[in-house]
């Protein structure tokens, strides 16, 4: 019987296989504002995702004052409740750490923002990409084009009293 040479084989078979192993996340990633169902009502949320499968994301709603959100998707692990940690946000060259803590409920980390001035919006206001990382949760990196808009519609509302009351 006749082997098939091994590069035979991946030639034939991994262009195929290429788009389902490693999805283009480029574009579905991008940050987005919108309204969204919560357990208080309809909220304006502006969300974008990151990592080679988009399970990492930074959200920002407005419940009284802006909060911003970040599940760190698989590498977050199995997250206990009651847990806090320290995260670093670095773009544009400026870096700022804030403590945020576990959401039981959803399972992501959150802080509530001081209001639009807060420095982290600047932040994420920013150009180019914003590094999210902690000790234990590793690093994610996620684009700031669009950010501006989406996060500006999310800031439009807050005081409309869309949303449901913080816990």
């Amino acid at each position: 019987m006749r082997r098939i040479p091994a590069e035979l084989v991946l030639a034939f078979f991994l262009p195929a296989a290429l788009p389902v192993a490693f999805p283009a996340y480029a574009a579905s990633c991008a940050w987005s504002a919108k309204m969204e169902e919560d357990e208080g009502g309809s909220v304006m949320m502006a969300s974008v995702c990151s990592g080679r499968q988009g399970d990492a994301h930074l959200m920002l709603a407005c419940f009284g004052k802006p909060v911003l959100s970040y599940d760190p998707g698989a590498a977050g692990g199995q997250l206990e409740p009651g847990i806090s940690a320290d995260f670093t946000f670095k773009a544009g060259g400026k870096s700022l750490t804030k403590k945020l803590e576990l959401e039981a409920m959803y399972n992501y980390f959150t802080t509530e923002l001081s209001g639009p001035a807060d420095p982290l919006l600047a932040l994420l206001r920013g150009k180019g990409e914003v590094m999210v990382s902690a000790d234990k949760y590793g690093v994610a990196s996620f684009p700031l084009k669009g950010s501006g808009a989406a996060i500006g519609k999310v800031l439009a509302e807050c005081g409309k009293g869309s949303g449901g009351e913080a816990d």
